[in-house]
């Protein structure tokens, strides 16, 4: 990590670059976050991976791993291009307000944080519509994603598109925070890559292990936003705010539910982390060679 990171490409670039890795990110492991979010929503015995996959299929066909995809498809682009694009950003603009010539860990976890809470703004109401699609007890509430969208404006008020906006600037800050940071410190420890075949390997293994740092430390804060948007109105609020709804998850139903779903999450946020740092590399390179003509 002693050599100077290369210039950044310009926004607009960034902005493509990130979209297209989350769109690949979000095709390959979607199925992860349906079970995911179904063993957050779940306050009963814990129920495996392999067994939640086996119950969905047979009682509501395989088409329901994929249920609610369209909303993270319609934000991934946005979503995914602003964490990589914020990131760099933020890295060019706290390097010139703190004068450093190369980016540090310290600063790669400030840089990730900042991006992370740009993103949770950006992406609330569509989280709070795969949510609400993914759970079982909606299957015949909403039709679409575009239903789910629609009936919430009418029956909640628009405002209801940012239910949990607070939990989720959490899960997203302490998320971007672990990931950028971990990277930092992988790609440092890692050999220098003397091929192409070998960089990609490299990046997917950073990528990797950032995401299953960022999912070990944001998956308390994830549990929080799932119950909070799961919310349909029906009996008392339980969980408003991220801190207070943390204590309660841990006196009333153990620790051990702050991380409900975490499995099936790291399963996909690790190797997800790993597809979205080597196609936003891989893109990033050929624009330089191609397009800029940089190299």
């Amino acid at each position: 990590m002693s050599e100077a990171a290369p210039k950044p490409l310009p926004f607009g670039y960034q902005f493509l670059c990130g979209a297209v890795a989350g769109v690949s990110e979000i095709l390959a492991m979607y199925p992860l976050d349906v079970v995911k979010t179904r063993s957050q929503l779940s306050t009963g015995a814990k129920v495996g991976v392999v067994e939640t996959f086996k119950n969905i299929i047979k009682t509501e066909g395989v088409g329901a791993l994929y249920r609610g995809i369209a909303a993270p498809i319609l934000v991934e682009a946005p979503k995914r291009a602003t964490k990589f694009a914020a990131n760099e950003q933020y890295t060019a603009l706290y390097k010139n307000l703190l004068g450093l010539d190369k980016v540090t860990q310290s600063l790669a976890i400030c840089t990730g944080i900042s991006a992370g809470i740009t993103e949770a703004f950006l992406i609330v109401p569509f989280e709070l519509v795969k949510i609400r699609m993914q759970d079982k007890a909606n299957k015949l509430k909403y039709s679409s994603a575009n239903d789910a969208l629609v009936k919430i404006m009418k029956q909640e008020g628009p405002l209801a598109l940012y239910t949990g906006l607070e939990a989720t600037v959490w899960r997203h800050a302490t998320w971007n925070g672990g990931y950028f940071g971990v990277i930092f410190t992988v790609k440092g420890l890692l050999p220098k890559a003397q091929t192409k075949n070998e960089q990609l390997g490299l990046n997917f293994v950073a990528g990797t292990v950032g995401g299953i740092a960022g999912t070990a430390i944001n998956t308390p804060y994830d549990v929080v936003k799932t119950r909070i948007q799961g919310y349909m109105g029906v009996g008392p609020k339980k969980y408003n705010w991220t801190i207070p709804a943390i204590v309660t998850i841990a006196k009333e139903e153990g620790v051990a539910s702050l991380y409900r779903g975490f499995l099936p999450k790291v399963l996909r946020l690790g190797p997800g982390g790993g597809i979205l740092l080597v196609v936003f590399e891989t893109l990033s390179s050929f624009i330089r060679r191609n397009v800029l003509k940089e190299e």
